[in-house]
This record gives structure tokens, sequence and C-alpha cells, in this order.
């Protein structure tokens, strides 16, 4: 900070290195780098950048959906990595739906979160979602690439149609799309706060207008959700530990599994991928523990076709790094807005099969410092692409490291931000990604 800086909460009032955000979304990475710029840390940037993927790439991250997130602190707060849960879920009935809906988790989520590691105000990181949702963004690729692949089916839904296909046809990328009601949920959520959605009036006309459109899920339901807070799965590699996000988010199980094949063979890549989907899938057919599953001898497996997701990662100045996946448990959800609220349902899990969410922070015990953060997306290949990111990038040393270590097969998407000198320490040698052949944007560096 500098005299005469911006105050706390606007852009510039850091002065140097502010950190890096890399998302697959670029309007809402600049979301995340606004934060971080005005002052706040990893958590808060993370918080405001995936309530702005709820209005920049619904098809992904709706508030009606959910995931989970990975959480490290540097220096005096340092230790092991925290997951923070908050997966889509199965309500205690969905009855006779015929679309399923989840139990909307995704903002109870991003507030166990801010509770946890916040250092803003909660309303501040809200505001920039509702803004753009009340005032219109346009459309970014990600989403017109998404409503190119689920074209006319989505628009069967009266309220889909008007937010999506406001006009007939689907939006393009660069069109205005604008979204009354959903800025009208941020705005009560940024006043009454998130329980309101869960356990307050929003809870009960969200509840209503859900099941109006065969949504399923109760009051008891959203009253009853809850984020959870688990340690990481954690491998060793030299000095550095890396943790993955635990299950139920298994695509860091999966992650995990394919980074011991690789710091056996770094060339195996296929054979990484093979012990990947074949840990994951006995574990999803409750085949035993994470830990006994990285070290038992599991049979070739697959997965059934598996859906959409998306992923951030988030390192501040102190190096306090978040890794996050989210998902709607199909591309759109329901395909079903709840009426009046703005919010896109999330599939039930109950009727769609889990992605594999997978996310993981490389970090020095001894230094209590961060190495690299890495979160991914792309289906089957999500693990793949986060073992193998985090892998390449603590073989890399000095300025020369790559930003983007190398690709793995599609679909595979990696967002990634790797510090070989460490942070706190030697900022100047942090480097940050988003996949060449995805739609993101990576921001990162110092405000001069």
């Amino acid at each position: 900070m500098v005299v005469g800086a911006p105050p706390e909460g606007q852009l510039g009032h850091v002065s140097g290195f502010f950190g890096a955000v890399v998302a697959d979304e670029g309007r809402a990475a600049l979301t995340g780098r606004d934060v971080l710029s005005g002052g706040g840390n990893a958590a808060d940037a993370a918080v405001a950048l995936a309530f702005t993927l709820a209005v920049t790439l619904p098809s992904r991250a709706s508030l009606g959906g959910g995931g989970g997130c990975l959480v490290y602190r540097a220096g005096g707060g340092g230790g092991e990595p925290q997951a923070i849960l908050f997966m889509p879920a199965a309500p205690a009935s969905s009855g006779a739906s015929d679309r399923p809906a989840a139990v909307p988790m995704l903002a109870r989520g991003l507030g166990a979160l801010h509770a946890r590691y916040g250092h803003m105000p909660l309303d501040a990181l809200i505001t920039p979602a509702e803004q753009l949702a009340r005032f219109g963004v346009p459309v970014s690729r990600a989403l017109a690439r998404d409503l190119g692949v689920v074209g006319l089916p989505l628009l069967a839904d009266p309220g889909a149609q008007a937010v999506f296909a406001p006009n007939g046809p689907p939006l393009g990328e660069g069109a205005a799309i604008t979204q009354v009601d959903l800025g009208a949920t941020f705005a009560q959520m940024r006043d009454a706060g998130i329980a309101d959605m869960y356990e307050g009036s929003l809870g009960r006309r969200l509840q209503a207008a859900a099941a109006s459109v065969g949504g399923g899920f109760t009051v008891l339901d959203l009253a009853a959700a809850a984020a959870r807070a688990e340690p990481p799965i954690t491998l060793a590699d030299g000095r550095n530990m890396v943790a993955f996000i635990p299950p139920p988010a298994d695509g860091g199980l999966a992650a995990a599994a394919a980074y011991r094949v690789l710091q056996g063979n770094a060339a195996a890549l296929p054979a990484a991928e093979a012990r990947a989907i074949a840990v994951a899938a006995r574990w999803r057919a409750g085949g035993g523990t994470p830990a006994s599953l990285l070290d038992a001898a599991v049979a070739p497996a697959t997965l059934p076709q598996l859906p959409a997701s998306t992923s951030f990662v988030v390192v501040d100045r102190r190096g306090m790094a978040v890794a996050c996946a989210l998902t709607m448990n199909n591309l759109f959800g329901t395909g079903r807005i709840a009426p009046g609220t703005g919010i896109l349902l999330a599939g039930s899990p109950a009727a769609v099969p889990p992605p594999l969410l997978a996310a993981g922070i490389a970090w020095s015990p001894n230094r209590r410092a961060l190495r690299a953060a890495a979160a991914g997306s792309g289906q089957e290949e999500a693990a793949l692409a986060v073992a193998d990111g985090l892998f390449e990038a603590l073989r890399q040393s000095g300025k020369k490291a790559k930003p983007m270590p190398r690709l793995v097969p599609e679909p595979g998407r990696l967002n990634i931000v790797s510090c070989p000198g460490y942070l706190p320490g030697d900022e100047d040698a942090c480097k940050w990604a988003t996949d060449p052949r995805g739609t993101g944007a990576a921001y990162g560096g110092s405000e001069e």
C-alpha cells in the first residue's frame, strides 16, 4: 500500500504484486482480480468469482449447483490445506419429478468459505454478481459454446427461453444477457444474508418456485443443507506436499491416483489416466477408503458419461490459495429456472452421475509457503489435468518455468498458478495460465 492509494475495496488499493486469478470464464476471472487489487484475500476473490460465474456461466455454476474448494494459508496460518465441500445434494425425496433437481449448495459453500477464511464484508463480494445480473453482461465465449451444445431443448422451459433466447434464437457471443430475477435474488442475499436462502423467506420462495417446475426439494432439504470441512488427500513429493480435494469430490482421489503413477513414470499419461478412472470407479462402487484405494490393486474400469464442470484458482500476495471445481451435475442442470428467482436448477445426483471434481495444492511444510495450485475440468480427463499440471509444475524451477506445463488429452482443461520460488518469497517467479484450448482468462502480477 502507498500513501494516497484508493481505500480498501477499491481497485488499486494494493500496490505491487496482488496475486493471480485463473478461471474458465473471463468476466468472472476479472471480478476475482479486482477483489485482489482492492485488498481482498484469495478467499474473498474466490467467493466473488464464483458468485459471478452464477451470472456469466450458469450452464456450469448456477446458484442451483455446488462443488468443492481446497484452501491453503501460507506463513503463520500455514499447515495442511483444508477442503470445503458443498456438492449438489439429492433431496430426501424427489417425488415423481421428471427432472429432479439437486438441493442448491453453491451459496452455502461460498458462505462457509468466507466465514472460515474471508476478510472483506460478504455483501461487497455479492454485489458484483448482483450488478452484472441486474444490468446485463456480454455473453462470454464459454457460455455461447454451452448454449450451442444444448440448443433448443433448453428453450423448452419458458424461464430459460426468456433469459437465454429472449428474441428467438439462443444468444450468441457478445450479446447482452440480463437476468433481473437473479439480480433480485442476489440483492436479497446481500441484504438478509446467505442463510435466508436456506432458512428464511428466500428459501421458502425458492422451494415453491422450484416445485412449480418439478424441482423436488423441500424447505427441510434446504434447512439441512450444510457445507463440510474435510482434510484433503495428501502425498509427499520430495520436500513438498501435494493435497487433493477429497471425496465426495472424487476427482481429487482420481488425481491422487494419477499423480502416483506419474511419480513412477513421468511419461505414463495413459497409465495415469487409466488408474485415475479405475480408482474413482471403485470408490463409487463402495470399494474402500481413499487411503486404501490408493494402495490397492484395482482392476481397469470405466465411468458413465460424466457431466460438465468448471474450475478456477486464486492466489493472493500472501500465499493463500483457493482452488475450486463447480458443477450443475449436467450442462445447464435440469434446464429449468425456478420462476421469479432466476436460479437455474442443478440436476439431482440421484438422477445423473456426478462429475470428477478435481483440485490440488502443493506447498512446502518447512517454508510454510505455497508452491502451486491447480483445478481442472473436462469430464473424465479433469483428474489427469490436475495431477499432471501439479506434477510438471513441481519439476520446473526459476523464471524459465512454463505457465502451462503440458496439455493433457481432450477434453481435459487445466487452470494453474505455479510459484517455483514459493509464495510468499519469490513472487517474480510465479506463473499463471488457463488452458489455451479453452475459453478462460488469467490475470496476475502487480499494480503499478
